[in-house]
């Protein structure tokens, strides 16, 4: 008796690490994706003024990656996520900014040794003319 409730205890143990770490990534994922389409809406308002002045909705790489990164460091949820690596991506007619970050296993860690799993988000914004 004293056996099967020493395992049923490792099995209930297991199971909660595996629900409070699932829940870890889903939130951490949570986070990069507000924090992304933050970013990305931020980055389209990067226009070159010489192209806007000439009536073309054109951005400028430059100003794209400080608006995308004002934004970013702006975002509250950034200090509760750690190891975030940023991508700003800016063609002429659209930013993509993708984050990635590493979650290490809390409560599962003491049965599963491994590498964090790598979340990642993507988000991407346009700039429009509106009336």
């Amino acid at each position: 008796m004293t056996l099967w409730v020493l395992g049923l205890c490792i099995c209930v143990m297991f199971l909660g690490g595996l629900s409070l770490d699932l829940w870890r990534v889903i939130a951490v994922r949570r986070s990069l994706v507000a924090m992304a389409d933050a970013g990305a809406t931020a980055g389209a308002n990067g226009l070159d003024t010489a192209a806007l002045r000439r009536g073309d909705l054109v951005l400028d790489p430059l100003l794209v990656r400080a608006e995308a990164g004002d934004a970013l460091r702006d975002q509250s949820g950034w200090h509760a996520v750690d190891a975030v690596a940023i991508d700003v991506a800016a063609a002429p007619a659209r930013v993509t900014v993708t984050l990635r970050a590493k979650v290490d296993f809390t409560l599962l860690g003491i049965f599963v040794h491994g590498d964090p799993v790598e979340v990642q988000a993507s988000a991407s914004a346009e700039p429009r003319v509106e009336p």
